[in-house]
C-alpha cells in the first residue's frame, strides 16, 4: 500500500497545532477543550466589548461544566449574566440581543434542552438577514455540550446536529480539540451570521493540547485534513474523531493508510476537500455518533455520490448510532461507535477490487 505522508493543510498551518519550541515561540498554555472555549470567551470579551455571555448558571458557578468559571468575576454582571431555567427565553433574549448591535454568546446546558430554542432560532436568527433585506445581522452564537460517553441520564447526551444543519441561514460548528475550539469560537462570535456551536462534551477534558492565546481564528466553512494517506478516507467530527484517528493508526499496521477528516463545520459543508480526497483514495468510511438515518454522514454520502462516483473504488461506509433514543449509561457503550467497528467498515471497503 502507499506510505504515510506528514500532515499538511489548514490544521498545520494554524498556529493553534502544537509547534516545536524556538528561541521565538510564542507562549503557549496546555488546557483541555472546555478550558480552550473559556479562554476564547475571554479573550472575546477583553477585546469587543458587545460581547456578552448568558445561559443558566453560567456566572456565579462558571456553568455546569465550568466552561465560563471566573467570567463574571472578571467581566460583571452586566456582561455575564445568570438567567431562569427558560431556554425559549434565553433564545429569544439571545435573538434580540444581536439584532440590536451586541455579540450574545448563550448556553444551552445540554442539546438535550435545546427543542424549546427552535422555534426562535430557525423562524427568527436564521431568517432575520433575509427578512429585513441586509438591514439587521443576528451575529449570536449558541454553545451546546453535545453526545454521549458520560452516563448521563435522559435528555443530556442527544446528536442533533443535522436537525440543525437542514436550516438555511444557520452555521453549525463542531471542534474536536483544544485547539480548534478556541480558534473555531474565536470565528463564530466575529461571525455576522448566527451559530450553532456543539461541545462534544465526552473530550471536555480528555484531550490537552497547546494554544496561543491570541485571538487568532479558525474558518468557519473548512474542514481539517489531520493525517493524510492514499488507501482510504475517513471522515468525521466531535469527540468521534478519537475512535477515528485510532482506527488509522491501527490500520497502518496493517499497510493501510488514511486521510483523516475533521468536518468541523457541519453547515457550511466544505466538500471541496472531502471530494479531493476521496477522488486520489477511491475509497471512503463516514463515522458519526448521531443516528444513521438522514445523519450529516448521509449529507456526505450523497455528495460524494452526486460528483464523485466516478473515483470510487468500492461503495461508501456510514458508521453511526442507531436509530433509537441514546439508552441509558449500562447500554451506552453499545450505542457509541467503536475504533473496532471503524476498523471493520475499512477493511470491509478495502476488499473490493
Amino acid at each position: 500500500m502507499t506510505s504515510y505522508q506528514p500532515v499538511s493543510g489548514p490544521e498545520k498551518t494554524t498556529q493553534q497545532e502544537e509547534q516545536p519550541e524556538t528561541e521565538t515561540t510564542v507562549e503557549t498554555t496546555k488546557v483541555t477543550l472546555v478550558e480552550a472555549i473559556n479562554l476564547a470567551l475571554a479573550h472575546s470579551m477583553q477585546n469587543d466589548e458587545n460581547v456578552v455571555v448568558l445561559g443558566e448558571d453560567v456566572g456565579t458557578n462558571g456553568g455546569v461544566f465550568r466552561a465560563t468559571v471566573d467570567l463574571k468575576k472578571e467581566f460583571g454582571l452586566r456582561r455575564v449574566m445568570d438567567t431562569p431555567l427558560a431556554e425559549t427565553l434565553i433564545a429569544g433574549i439571545t435573538i434580540g440581543m444581536a439584532s440590536q448591535g451586541l455579540k450574545p454568546v448563550c448556553e444551552i446546558q445540554f442539546m438535550g434542552f435545546i427543542y424549546s430554542t427552535v422555534e426562535h432560532i430557525v423562524s427568527h436568527a436564521s431568517r432575520i438577514r433575509n427578512r429585513t433585506r441586509g438591514r439587521l445581522t443576528c451575529p449570536m452564537v449558541l454553545r451546546a455540550p453535545f453526545g454521549g460517553g458520560i452516563h448521563a441520564p435522559e435528555h443530556h447526551s442527544e446528536s442533533t446536529e443535522a436537525m440543525f444543519a437542514h436550516i438555511p441561514g444557520l452555521r453549525v460548528v463542531v471542534p474536536s480539540s483544544p485547539a480548534r475550539a478556541y480558534g473555531l469560537l474565536i470565528s463564530a462570535i466575529q461571525s455576522p451570521d448566527p451559530v450553532i456551536f456543539l461541545e462534544p462534551k465526552r473530550i471536555y477534558r480528555s484531550v490537552k493540547q497547546n494554544i496561543i492565546n491570541n485571538g487568532e481564528g479558525l474558518p468557519l466553512e473548512t474542514c481539517f485534513t489531520l493525517k493524510h494517506g492514499d488507501d482510504i478516507t475517513l471522515i468525521s467530527w466531535g469527540a468521534m474523531i478519537q475512535e477515528t484517528m485510532e482506527a488509522a493508526k491501527q490500520l497502518e499496521q496493517q499497510n493501510l493508510y488514511a486521510d483523516v477528516i475533521d468536518v468541523a463545520s457541519i453547515k457550511p459543508l466544505d466538500m471541496t476537500t472531502i471530494l479531493s480526497s476521496v477522488e486520489r483514495t477511491g475509497r471512503c468510511v463516514i463515522i458519526h455518533e448521531a443516528a444513521k438515518t438522514c445523519g450529516v454522514g448521509a449529507e456526505i454520502s450523497a455528495q460524494i455520490a452526486e460528483k464523485g462516483l466516478l473515483s470510487l473504488l468500492a461503495p461508501i461506509a456510514r458508521v453511526a448510532g442507531y436509530d433509537t433514543v441514546m439508552p441509558y449509561y449500562r447500554n451506552e457503550k453499545y450505542y457509541m461507535p467503536s475504533t473496532q467497528q471503524i476498523m471493520e467498515a475499512a477493511q470491509k471497503t478495502m476488499s473490493y477490487q
